[in-house]
């Protein structure tokens, strides 16, 4: 009798572990599928607007004859259907490559630079978010079960990229509110992310983003935690800046020139992180959150921005902070 309450319940737990297994690999595939569809819109959008920037092209200073083609191209590619979007996208990458950028005004030529610009980004954090969502479609178990459900099979796009000069590109200028946002068990909270132009690229970063136009720093600060957590955190709670970095960074196949701003936000306990606020890159780029604990900082193989923030979090805790900004790296 024992031996048979001791079979049931081992199986009784397989079951349940079984189960909690297919429960968290069916969410993450929905995770995965949510993030393809942000891809697709975001690449959705950035044709679009290369097909508007061609039709501008077009309508400047282009002979009559290539005009008259480019403008037909680029209203065929915005029109064509999805099977055969990528001949057309093709199509359209093809007459532009012929434009002879010298002969447009300065900034109708930055502009189409862009928009060709953004076009190879979205096309590749799209074909990212096909890339591991096929891969977890593939396992044995999420087939044998159907945890797919009804959803369609993801599908590469396949399009020629223009060549990009980045290398020869100016750094943007770019300003950044960060918050170091700390629980009641003196934790940080980190996201993980990764670089769309750098294949394998995986980083953990706080809280934050770039200013936008009328804002300043505070105000930025409380806006993207509002944004990035969910939290409503009045500007009086955050402390600092406590710190400054100074960094040239790429993302995207971009060039930049950061300067970061670090505000210092302290919880009173543990707290629920809500991520639906995260925009289009957010939610292409950005793969999971966790809290961190300076020890685990400090042991830590993973790449960690800033740097030092194992390193000076405990002082910053321990003593407060003194009015003084630190430069960190």
């Amino acid at each position: 009798m024992n031996t048979l309450v001791v079979l049931l319940a081992v199986l009784a737990v397989l079951v349940v572990a079984g189960g909690l297994f297919l429960v968290a690999t069916a969410n993450r595939l929905d995770r995965l599928h949510v993030r393809m569809d942000a891809g697709w819109a975001a690449l959705d959008a950035a044709l679009a607007r290369r097909a508007v920037v061609a039709r501008t092209v077009a309508a400047s200073v282009l002979p009559a004859g290539q005009a008259g083609v480019l403008r037909a191209t680029a209203e065929g590619a915005e029109s064509a259907p999805r099977p055969e979007r990528e001949l057309a996208e093709n199509e359209l990458t093809r007459q532009l490559a012929e434009v002879d950028r010298g002969l447009l005004p300065a900034p109708l030529a930055d502009e189409l630079s862009d928009a060709e610009h953004r076009v190879v980004i979205a096309r590749r954090v799209y074909n990212d978010a096909v890339r591991d969502t096929l891969a977890l479609r593939r396992r044995r178990k999420v087939r044998y079960f159907k945890l797919a459900g009804k959803a369609k099979q993801p599908e590469y796009f396949e399009i020629a990229e223009p060549e990009l000069d980045t290398a020869a590109a100016p750094s943007t200028p770019r300003t950044s509110a960060r918050v170091v946002l700390v629980d009641g068990r003196r934790r940080v909270l980190l996201f993980n992310g990764r670089d769309p132009g750098e294949e394998g690229s995986s980083f953990w970063f706080t809280v934050g983003g770039g200013i936008e136009d009328g804002e300043d720093l505070r105000s930025a600060a409380v806006r993207e935690l509002k944004e990035e957590t969910g939290l409503d955190t009045p500007a009086e709670r955050l402390v600092g800046p406590v710190w400054r970095r100074r960094v040239e960074f790429s993302f995207a196949g971009r060039r930049y020139d950061g300067t970061e701003w670090f505000f210092l936000a302290k919880l009173d306990g543990d707290v629920a992180v809500d991520t639906s606020g995260f925009n289009e890159v957010e939610v292409a780029t950005i793969d999971e959150h966790r809290w961190w604990s300076a020890e685990e900082l400090r042991e830590t193989a993973e790449v960690v921005y800033p740097e030092q923030l194992g390193e000076l979090l405990p002082s910053l805790l321990d003593a407060g902070w003194d009015g003084r900004l630190r430069s960190v790296r």
